[in-house]
C-alpha cells in the first residue's frame, strides 16, 4: 500500500468511479490505473469494486469503509499543505468563497473591502450556486468558507457560525394598492407574488410563514437573483417579497418598500466550512471580518 494508490482511491470517487478520466488526471495510461487497483485488492484480500466486465459500477461494502479512510486521508494533506504554507507566509494565499448572490451583492462588500485592505497577498474568487452547490463546494475542497442562509445548518460534517439576522420585505411600485395601509399575509395572498427560488434567500421562511396561516401563494416568478424580482416588478408582474437588506433607497427609489419582519419568520445567515479544515490565519481574520460586519447590521 502506497501513497499513490490512495490518490487514485480518491481520484476515483472525485470522478465517479471513471477509469479513463482518473487516468487521465494522474497522467497515467488506463491500465497502469487499473493494475494499481488490482495491486491494493490483492494486498488486502478482498475486492473494493464491484464490476461489470473492466468498468467499475460501485463499490462493495469494503470498499465504501475504505473510501471513507481515504477521505480522512486526503483531508489530512490538504490540511499539511495549507498549515506548511501558513508558517511560510501567512498574508498570501487563496480564499475561495462559496455564496449566493443576495449575500455577495448586499452584504459581502464592506467585509471584503476591510480585509484586503490587511491582507493585499490573498486573491479571493468568489463562487456563486445554490445552497446545495455551496456545500458541495464545500466537500469537493472547491471553497474554504460558504456564506448563505438555507440548508448548512443541515450537514454534521460543517462548523457553523451564526452571523447575522435579517427580515424579509415586499417591493411594489409606486402607487400600487399595498402601498398604503396595514400590510396582512391575506392582502400580500391576494396578489401575483415574485420572490426567490426554492432554496434561496429564507423561501422556506416565506413558505411557513403563510402556510401556517392556510394561505396560497400564487409565485409567478421565482428567480436566485434578487435584482431580477425587482426587475420584473417595476414591469408590473407582481408584488416582489425579496430580503429586506436588498432594497437600495438610492437606486430603487422608483419602489416602495414596507417591512414584513412582523409577518414572516426572520432568516439568520450562517457561516459554514468543514470540521476538519486547518483554516489559514487570513481565513480566521476573513471571518472575523464578517463577524464585525455583521455587527454593524444589529446597530
Amino acid at each position: 500500500m502506497n501513497l499513490s494508490q490512495i490518490e487514485l482511491l480518491q481520484i476515483l470517487q472525485e470522478t465517479n468511479l471513471n477509469l479513463s478520466k482518473a487516468a487521465e488526471k494522474m497522467h497515467v495510461v488506463q491500465s497502469a490505473v487499473s493494475r494499481q487497483l488490482q495491486l491494493f485488492e490483492s494486498e488486502l484480500g478482498s475486492p473494493l469494486f464491484e464490476r461489470r466486465g473492466k468498468k467499475l459500477i460501485g463499490l462493495t461494502p469494503l470498499g465504501r469503509r475504505v473510501m471513507e479512510e481515504v477521505t480522512t486521508i486526503h483531508q489530512s494533506k490538504q490540511n499539511i499543505r495549507a498549515l506548511a504554507a501558513d508558517f511560510l507566509d501567512s498574508n498570501s494565499g487563496t480564499l475561495h468563497i462559496a455564496t449566493t448572490h443576495t449575500q455577495a451583492k448586499y452584504f459581502l462588500p464592506n467585509p471584503i473591502r476591510r480585509f484586503r485592505e490587511k491582507y493585499p497577498g490573498v486573491r479571493i474568487y468568489m463562487i456563486q450556486a445554490s445552497p446545495e452547490q455551496l456545500i458541495d463546494q464545500l466537500h469537493a475542497h472547491k471553497a474554504d468558507i460558504a456564506i448563505c442562509t438555507e440548508k448548512v445548518d443541515e450537514d454534521a460534517g460543517l462548523v457553523l457560525n451564526k452571523c447575522y439576522e435579517w427580515h424579509h420585505a415586499v417591493v411594489l411600485p409606486q402607487n400600487h394598492p399595498l402601498s398604503e395601509g396595514e400590510i396582512t399575509l391575506e392582502r400580500l395572498a391576494s396578489f401575483p407574488i415574485l420572490t426567490y427560488s426554492f432554496g434561496f434567500t429564507g423561501r422556506s421562511n416565506i413558505e411557513q410563514a403563510f402556510r401556517s396561516e392556510g394561505l396560497e401563494l400564487d409565485i409567478i416568478l421565482a428567480a436566485a437573483d434578487t435584482d431580477v424580482i425587482k426587475t420584473y416588478v417595476r414591469q408590473g408582474l407582481g408584488i416582489g417579497i425579496i430580503a429586506g437588506m436588498a432594497y437600495d433607497r438610492l437606486m430603487d427609489k422608483d419602489l416602495v418598500a414596507r417591512d414584513l419582519s412582523h409577518l414572516i419568520p426572520k432568516s439568520t445567515t450562517k457561516i459554514a466550512y468543514l470540521k476538519q479544515n486547518y483554516l489559514p490565519i487570513y481565513t480566521q481574520h476573513f471571518i472575523a471580518e464578517l463577524l464585525q460586519a455583521a455587527g454593524e447590521i444589529k446597530r
